[in-house]
């Protein structure tokens, strides 16, 4: 069909232009989103139709998301599907397309009249890097390391896949934290330096704090990724082999049934309820300089939690107890570390894959040993004041006698 005034196809160069613009972000991996919105069609509740890249049995496809007013539903297509599909929607039932990539921004518009309009203008951090202002943080992995393309973080030409941004931007600040607390721990790089990564699931983590330690700071690292489900872990071993990452090593089981009896590095991220008590007490009685943990769960302090009278009025909604008996937990840990002799601090971490847990406790040795009376008696009114009797990592500790 021409396109005239009364036409309600758009002028071929702009629509040319935007599915041009669109399959050159696909071909370099940097599409985001596409967001078809301003809907005409006959469906009278959808609004909207959100689209971003996905991998289904290895075959790049393009996921949409059809937004209605009361539920979404999702339907994935291959990419030469998905594009006729694009450029059939459009104008006729879609009269706006947005589309983000990480190198430009584009809309695309329709008037009443089939008018088109296209505008496209850099990202913020392509503008950032075009002015020589690339304000991106320091990253301390590569994106060129090997196990990034085995896990799926990059491409084969080394290149972010966009779906995993938010994992790359994880493991990069994971490290950050790593990096800062070894130079301020006793730890010395001369030694081989034993890791264990307790739940360490698909092993980005664990293969990247392995990668820093022996290929950025080349040091010997001695890593073990400890994990319940059994084909990951053999997923891992064999990557680990076939990739020539030597010292690093996972194996089936939990920290109650796989505990290292040294340890330089604890790291537990997001074991659930009192499996980061048992966590941490393995990493306080291996010795370690370095514990990393990030809680999920508290259900033994908020099944104890008497809530003191002034605060009831407070804490009689769902929700403020639950965020009580996490702050009262992670508090309580967090002094019991102190009292072990380690320099505590709890911080937002940085959200993990299918979680909005996001605290980290850091705890690193401390050089010089602390008298922990004080601190004992601060823990002892806590849990007095919360009608607390018994806290899991307190009474693994005093069992082991490594509380005074």
């Amino acid at each position: 069909m021409s396109a005239t005034a009364t036409s309600s196809k758009p002028a071929p160069d702009h629509m040319a232009q935007f599915l041009g613009l669109l399959d050159t972000s696909l071909s370099q991996d940097a599409l985001i989103k596409l967001v078809l919105a301003r809907y005409v069609g006959e469906e009278t509740e959808l609004q909207r139709i959100i689209i971003k890249p996905l991998t289904v049995k290895a075959q790049p496809c393009l996921s949409f998301v059809y937004r209605y007013k009361t539920r979404d539903i999702t339907k994935n297509f291959p990419v030469p599907e998905a594009m006729e599909i694009i450029a059939g929607l459009l104008p006729d039932s879609f009269r706006n397309a947005h589309l983000l990539s990480l190198t430009d921004e584009v809309q695309l518009e329709f008037g009443k009249k089939g008018k088109s309009t296209l505008f496209k203008s850099q990202t913020q951090q392509a503008r950032e890097v075009s002015a020589g202002h690339d304000r991106e943080k320091k990253r301390y992995l590569e994106l060129t390391r090997p196990f990034l393309t085995d896990l799926g973080v990059t491409n084969r030409q080394h290149e972010l896949i966009p779906a995993m941004s938010r994992k790359w931007k994880q493991i990069n600040k994971f490290i950050e934290v790593f990096s800062h607390a070894l130079t301020s721990s006793p730890l010395q790089l001369d030694q081989p330096v034993k890791v264990a990564d307790f739940g360490s699931g698909k092993g980005y983590l664990t293969f990247a704090i392995h990668d820093y330690l022996c290929n950025t700071l080349q040091a010997q690292g001695q890593v073990t990724g400890v994990e319940l489900r059994e084909d990951m872990v053999n997923l891992c071993n064999t990557a680990a082999a076939r990739l020539e990452h030597p010292g690093l090593v996972f194996r089936h089981g939990d920290v109650r049934s796989v505990a290292p009896s040294d340890l330089d590095v604890m790291i537990a991220l997001h074991a659930c309820d009192i499996a980061t008590d048992y966590a941490i007490h393995t990493g306080i009685r291996s010795g370690a300089s370095i514990i990393m943990c990030s809680p999920c769960c508290h259900k033994q302090i908020r099944l104890q939690i008497q809530s003191p009278a002034l605060l009831k009025p407070m804490l009689q909604y769902g929700l403020h107890m639950g965020q009580q008996a996490e702050m009262v937990t992670d508090s309580l840990r967090a002094l019991l570390l102190e009292a072990c002799g380690y320099e505590t601090k709890v911080f937002e971490f940085i959200s993990l894959e299918h979680t909005n847990k996001n605290k980290m406790i850091l705890a690193v040795k401390r050089a010089e040993p602390v008298d922990p009376a004080r601190l004992l008696a601060r823990i002892q009114e806590l849990k007095t004041f919360y009608g607390i009797t018994e806290h899991c990592l307190e009474t693994l500790l005093q069992a082991d006698g490594l509380l005074n």
